[in-house]
């Protein structure tokens, strides 16, 4: 059983904070903690703005978070690491080799897809990337 769900990205201001935020929706109710980090993390940041409005616009809110690095204890407290790319799975690895076999895509259930950083983009790309990881956190429901 899954008590612990971390999810990371590179920022922590974008991606993670946002499935963090909709994951802990999903699951409200079943005592299942929900969290986020970042491989580079712009420590301290909030979400980005077109991230917390594209949440406001489904009635979640991820204006209380602020983005931190993720280090090889946080890994070793989550029962579940999700993660937008391969190459995140790569840099965890690295970090923490006994949490390789707990991470995953968020896309792992909808054919490995792989989420693209929207930093610095137009809401356009932010919509999508917001649509994917609803996706995403829709099709691991089921196994958690």
């Amino acid at each position: 059983m899954f008590k612990n769900i971390l999810f990371v990205c590179i920022g922590n201001v974008c991606r993670s904070p946002s499935a963090e935020v909709m994951m802990r929706s999903a699951l409200e109710g079943r005592g299942i903690q929900v969290a986020s980090a970042g491989l580079g993390a712009l420590v301290d940041h909030g979400i980005d703005p077109t991230a917390q409005q594209l949440l406001l616009e489904h009635a979640l809110d991820g204006s209380a978070h602020r983005a931190r690095q993720v280090t090889s204890s946080i890994l070793a407290a989550s029962d579940l690491v999700l993660v937008m790319e391969k190459k995140h799975l790569r840099r965890i690895s690295e970090i923490a080799p006994e949490a390789s076999g707990k991470s995953f895509l968020l896309g792992k259930w909808k054919n490995d897809f792989e989420i693209p950083d929207p930093y610095r983009q137009q809401r356009p790309a932010f919509e999508h990337v917001h649509r994917l990881m609803a996706e995403g956190v829709e099709s691991w429901k089921r196994y958690i």
